[in-house]
């Protein structure tokens, strides 16, 4: 969910920075707050709902429900939520900043680094906070709904500071449909995860899903915040290009067409076998032994990779 929000607000800084509305100072400070108070707003949100749909997902299976226990993952979710959002929202802006000043394209940076920095800073919060606030579920109970609810709290003064900013204004509207679907599907490859992990023939598989997916999603997501960035550049919202094709583009028109798009696609597509050999070998040296790498697995890990992107 944090991710998601940071990977919106990413897409939605940079195309406001491409398309010229940070050239100066005010127009800076005013993009950066109206950015950093909507992605509060998102993340707590979808903080509060990851921590439902958890204790929705763990209550089914077991038919055991916990008052304390919700209220202990509600208040890590929101926390972990807040801070993290906090401290990748400002390390975002001083990436893209620094991006546009080495007079490197921040779209081909800044989503990587997003999405790997998320994953990272958030699960070593979630854990912390997680066991700071467990500690103190048996002395001091009343610390957990006190989190919660004062993170909940500081949702209006968010929502005042983004809608004072037309740019954020519409994006506190209209981006929430992308950030809750993208939560519920993270929900639902990580109850798959959990399924897969625990079976003992796929136990070595832990492994390679976080390379799987961060190559995958981090490739795609460049090209996506590329793609936003010309469309941006092409014209106003909704109304697309006269070149724009009026139907879903076919495989051979993405990969094989004269456009700049597709040339950064091909570019894109053709990282994913010499990036995942490398991990892959980096995998087999630091396991020891643990995955064996054979033929079969390799071809059929390589034929996932490239459907995938």
């Amino acid at each position: 969910g944090v991710k998601g929000c940071q990977a919106l607000m990413v897409s939605h800084f940079l195309s406001q920075a491409n398309i010229g509305q940070m050239d100066t100072p005010k127009e800076l400070w005013k993009m950066i707050t109206g950015n950093m108070a909507l992605i509060q707003v998102q993340a707590t949100v979808v903080g509060f709902l990851a921590s439902i749909a958890a204790v929705v997902f763990g209550w089914i299976p077991d038919g055991h429900f916990s008052l304390a226990h919700a209220v202990l993952l509600c208040a890590s979710s929101v926390a972990t939520a807040f801070i993290a959002s906090l401290v990748l929202g400002m390390i975002m802006i001083g990436v893209i900043i620094g991006s546009r000043k080495m007079g490197i394209n921040p779209d081909n940076v800044a989503t990587p680094i997003a999405a790997s920095l998320g994953d990272l800073i958030t699960l070593a919060l979630l854990s912390g906070i997680s066991w700071g606030l467990y500690k103190e579920l048996e002395s001091k109970a009343y610390v957990n709904p006190l989190v919660c609810a004062f993170f909940i709290s500081l949702l209006p003064i968010w929502v005042i500071i983004a809608k004072r900013n037309s740019a954020t204004r519409e994006v506190l509207y209209s981006g929430w449909e992308p950030v809750i679907i993208a939560m519920a599907i993270s929900s639902v490859g990580g109850l798959i995860l959990d399924r897969t992990v625990s079976d003992p023939n796929f136990a070595g598989m832990a492994v390679f899903t976080p390379v799987i997916n961060g190559v995958g999603g981090n490739l795609v997501a460049v090209q996506a915040s590329r793609i936003s960035t010309y469309l941006h550049m092409s014209g106003v919202p909704g109304d697309s290009p006269g070149t724009a094709p009026r139907k879903c583009p076919s495989p051979c028109s993405t990969f094989f067409s004269s456009d700049v798009n597709s040339r950064s696609a091909r570019v894109l597509f053709l990282l994913v076998v010499p990036g995942h050999l490398v991990f892959l070998y980096t995998i087999h040296s630091m396991q020891g032994g643990h995955t064996t790498l054979t033929l079969i697995f390799i071809v059929f890990y390589m034929t996932a990779a490239l459907l995938q992107v």
